[in-house]
């Protein structure tokens, strides 16, 4: 019997190493933590097995005959000799035997797996207390911006540069260190003075056409309806045109449409003494190979474009992640998340911008124009992303739970770690 002790700094590099040594089969012993990881002392399944004692059939009954006793007297045969002659006299075991004592030992082997699980779920459970270096505070600066919504990769990336501290330090720090990370537009005047061509772009639903008319009626308000223009490249969508054409003639500001690069590059010709040109785009998956012609056709406009990216709020964050990284191929000036009203959290959408460096210009909250338009607040951004959520949400986890999610994740490097912000 060889007993396999391994120690490796996290339960799944030590399980990765004894599934090489023993195989997926292997027994654990016993697991505990010593400086600088895990340690696992474990058995092969064939020691296990050959421990397994034989199967003997039981003794067939055997019948004794009473036998006379010669007429001359003898001393009685002690009762041990006896019952060792009886046993002598018991049957070979038949070949059944051998399938049956493998059945005992598939069973075996069955009860062993199971112990194993039950082990394996053991490390686990101690790998997510040991995730953010034995520190309570990282422990929970984890489970609350999981549970809100942000993503495992921003998580480790502050956890990597979190101080030591209490668990109220540790939360003010994350908190403080998100807001640094956020880039939002401080005000509008400067954007709103300088004009220029600004494209609004994102995916179906996104909310541009009504985000589009919303910044229309600002700028009519600081420049008047005469040095603004309007745009459209939503030529699939039925009523997209006229939808934006009811704004303009509503704002008094006239709309034009394009369908290629050569009539962007007209239409922005015959309107360069516009102070302000609003392109509404039409919405592509980010999925869909026609959104890099469009992102060409705007950088082949024969003027600068600003282009921002619309974010529905209320998206899954791997959705929103795949359409920044479609959006952003010739790089972006800045985005807006549209249907705050609607989402749950916004931890994804904030996450997205954060990992993106993207600056966030506006917020938009419903459907009145220009009303539902306002100036993204990190302070306000923050806090409504960590609000607590219902208990009866199907979505949130316990801590238990968490400990399942987040066990193969690996403990942080406290002492390499840098100060984030």
């Amino acid at each position: 019997m060889n007993v396999k002790r391994i120690v490796a700094k996290t339960s799944r590099e030590a399980m990765r190493q004894l599934r090489e040594v023993l195989g997926p089969d292997a027994v654990i012993l016993s697991n505990r933590a010593v400086d600088g990881g895990v340690e696992v002392l474990a058995l092969a399944a064939e020691d296990i097995a050959s421990m397994a004692p034989p199967v003997v059939e039981e003794p067939a009954p055997v019948s004794i005959k009473r036998v006379p006793m010669p007429a001359r007297e003898a001393e009685p045969e002690p009762e041990v000799t006896i019952k060792r002659r009886l046993i002598e006299r018991v049957a070979v075991p038949s070949e059944d035997s051998a399938q049956l004592a493998k059945s005992v030992v598939g069973e075996l082997r069955g009860e062993i797996k199971a112990m194993q699980t039950r082990l394996e779920s053991q490390l686990a459970d101690l790998a997510w207390r040991d995730l953010p270096g034995r520190d309570p505070s990282g422990a929970g600066v984890m489970r609350d911006m999981l549970a809100a919504g942000f993503s495992a990769t921003l998580a480790r990336d502050l956890l990597e540069a979190l101080p030591k501290g209490d668990a109220e330090q540790a939360q003010a720090w994350m908190r403080n260190t998100l807001m640094k990370r956020l880039n939002v537009m401080q005000n509008e005047t400067d954007m709103l003075d300088a004009g220029g061509v600004f494209a609004l772009m994102g995916p179906t639903g996104a909310g541009k056409t009504t985000t589009t008319a919303k910044l229309a009626a600002r700028f009519v308000v600081r420049h008047g309806a005469d040095k603004l223009a309007l745009l459209t490249t939503d030529s699939y969508r039925i009523g997209g045109h006229e939808q934006l054409r009811i704004y303009g003639k509503i704002l008094g500001v006239t709309v034009h449409a394009v369908r290629d690069a050569a009539d962007l590059r007209l239409a922005l010709s015959e309107l360069r003494n516009k102070h302000t040109v609003l392109i509404d785009t039409v919405g592509m998956s980010q999925r869909d190979h026609a959104v890099a012609e469009q992102v060409e056709m705007l950088c082949q406009a024969g003027k600068p474009i600003k282009r921002l990216l619309l974010l529905n709020a209320t998206s899954h964050g791997d959705t929103l992640n795949e359409v920044v990284q479609a959006y952003q191929t010739r790089g972006l000036d800045g985005c807006i998340l549209s249907k705050v009203d609607e989402a749950a959290s916004l931890g994804p959408a904030l996450d997205c911008a954060i990992r993106h460096e993207l600056n966030v210009h506006y917020l938009a909250t419903g459907q009145r124009v220009p009303e539902d338009l306002h100036l993204a607040n990190r302070q306000y951004l923050i806090h409504r992303a960590f609000k607590t959520r219902t208990l009866s949400s199907p979505w949130k986890l316990d801590d238990s739970e968490l400990a399942f999610a987040l066990s193969g994740m690996q403990t942080p490097n406290r002492e390499s770690a840098v100060a984030l912000g």
